[in-house]
């Protein structure tokens, strides 16, 4: 039994609030033995984790296939998965040639966008096969936004293509009993509205735009899916590495290397975590889940140890009276829910 507590979305979806984010297991910026990936695994279902998230971008499908060796041993009933569409994968034909984009490590697949009904289908149909599992739980438009759709016209047209095609899959998939709740994995700000406008989401993976170090969402993006009982889940409550390793030369924020501006607001923010005895990585754990929004953060992690020291600062005592003190300095917004 798990003694992680829960928060439902709107279908009665129970999340565990710590979930495990499958992003590290395709090898996002470090190599990661098939051993090492199943005993992280078992660490996190031994920690309580019971919400697993991946994607087939994960690696080219390496993440689903590590994740769902694992989960094929447990009892179905015990734990909830989410995966995405919107790529589909294919075999590359010339390993030579093959650019591994993001990842060091992965399987050697190319992929390309498809929000259209039959990309969805097969994309969902694919995952099915790849985690070796009878049903996905959750699924979620994946990437719809200008981190990789760079200009508004190839954005607008994906979208429309959402529209006008692909929601269909979507709602049929829901509608059927097959999935629980649908919802959409974004990385910046932005491309919420419209995908709240175009489509009936459940809740949405939100990467980078509520962390300790940025709540702008709170602006326009939050309200919105207050109106609308849309959930979120926090996918990157380290702001992609910087809020875990501390302020440190080569530090990661926003999948690239932290600005000295970055820098200097994590070490005030680092300060402050120090003097009330808080691990900053304790402190950005737990503050998204201040907000009722929030139904789970789903860090990743690359290794037991990583589990380990997670569950730790998951459970760390944190006083009131930080997050006063970042407020006061300015540090946090002072609208932005904080944990009790």
């Amino acid at each position: 039994m798990s003694t992680i507590p829960t928060r439902a979305l709107r279908t009665g979806v129970e999340l565990s609030t710590l979930g495990f984010g499958g992003a590290p297991l395709g090898e996002l910026f470090d190599p990661v033995s098939e051993i090492q990936a199943q005993d992280t695994l078992q660490a996190a279902w031994d920690a309580g984790i019971r919400y697993y998230d991946t994607a087939p971008f994960y690696g080219y499908g390496k993440s689903e296939h590590r994740l769902g060796y694992f989960l094929r041993q447990q009892h179905r009933k015990d734990f909830v998965l989410s995966t995405k569409v919107g790529r589909v994968l294919t075999a590359t034909r010339d390993l030579d040639s093959f650019d591994k984009g993001f990842w060091i490590g992965g399987l050697p697949f190319d992929f390309r966008f498809d929000y259209g009904y039959d990309g969805i289908m097969r994309s969902w149909e694919d995952s099915l096969q790849r985690l070796g599992l009878n049903s996905i739980d959750l699924l979620l438009i994946h990437d719809l936004d200008s981190f990789f759709h760079d200009s508004e016209q190839r954005f607008s047209a994906h979208v429309n293509h959402l529209i006008t095609s692909g929601w269909r899959a979507l709602d049929e998939l829901r509608s059927q009993g097959l999935i629980k709740a649908v919802g959409a994995g974004l990385n910046r700000m932005g491309a919420m509205p419209r995908l709240l406008d175009a489509a009936d989401l459940d809740f949405c993976i939100v990467a980078m735009p509520y962390t300790l170090l940025d709540q702008d969402s709170l602006d326009e993006e939050f309200p919105l899916c207050e109106e609308r009982d849309v959930r979120i889940v926090i996918g990157a409550v380290f702001a992609s590495g910087i809020l875990a390793t501390g302020p440190v030369e080569g530090a990661r924020y926003a999948y690239d290397t932290a600005s000295p501006a970055i820098l200097a607001k994590t070490r005030r923010i680092q300060a402050i975590c120090q003097r009330h005895d808080v691990p900053l990585p304790a402190a950005a754990m737990q503050f998204p889940l201040g907000n009722p929004l929030v139904a789970a953060i789903i860090p990743g992690a690359q290794t037991p140890a990583h589990i380990e020291t997670n569950a730790q600062w998951f459970q760390h005592e944190i006083p009131t009276d930080l997050w006063a003190e970042l407020k006061a300095e300015g540090l946090l917004r002072a609208d932005a829910p904080t944990p009790a």
